[in-house]
């Protein structure tokens, strides 16, 4: 959708969900508390950004979305923290904190881009397909990495055995990641569809 929108148009975007993506960071609007859990919806203008500009902007927003993660777990660290920030982890922590989003936007642009070549008469599909795989993305691969560079260290944290960490996040990513999926699949079609049609009417 990317090459359809003027340069001016473009940056606009961009600028206004780099904005948002910076308010969803350093607000407790960046959460929504559900029955279950607190989902997060940080992703959602990554997704966005992805959906409506293209992998390019997609990644961008993804790199804002994980240095906000590195800043918030500097400044108000948390026992598990050090996943995410280099001053209380490692080198390893910045691979956990930026990889996985900027892969948020990439992943999203491209669903969305395959999805639409295979339903070219509707992009509901399209939007639905890159909310929920956008939002996985993200899940799946933090807490991958959390496992991969952080496992033993991570579990103590929790206060949990190591051999019981395996199985710890994968509920995390079966209740968690499709609760926060469902969410963010929800925010883009809602959301991304209408801003579409009025980036295209501007």
């Amino acid at each position: 959708m990317a090459g359809k929108f003027s340069s001016t148009k473009y940056l606009t975007m961009l600028g206004l969900l780099a904005a948002l993506t910076i308010l969803l960071g350093i607000t407790p609007l960046g959460f929504v508390q559900t029955p279950v859990i607190k989902a997060t919806i940080m992703h959602v203008p990554v997704i966005l950004g992805g959906v409506l500009l293209g992998p390019m902007a997609g990644g961008v927003l993804g790199g804002l979305m994980g240095l906000m993660s590195i800043l918030s777990n500097t400044t108000a660290p948390t026992l598990t923290s050090f996943v995410f920030t280099p001053m209380l982890g490692n080198f390893w922590s910045i691979v956990v904190a930026m990889v996985p989003r900027i892969c948020i936007g990439i992943v999203a642009a491209y669903v969305f881009r395959g999805l639409v070549k295979l339903w070219p008469k509707s992009d509901l599909p399209a939007f639905i397909g890159a909310g929920l795989l956008g939002s996985l993305t993200n899940t799946v691969l933090v807490m991958a990495g959390i496992y991969i560079f952080f496992g033993k260290r991570y579990a103590a944290a929790k206060g949990i055995d190591f051999s019981a960490l395996f199985k710890m996040i994968i509920g995390v990513i079966a209740v968690s990641g499709t609760i926060e999926a469902a969410i963010a699949t929800f925010l883009t079609l809602t959301v991304g569809k209408p801003l579409a049609k009025i980036l295209k009417r501007s």
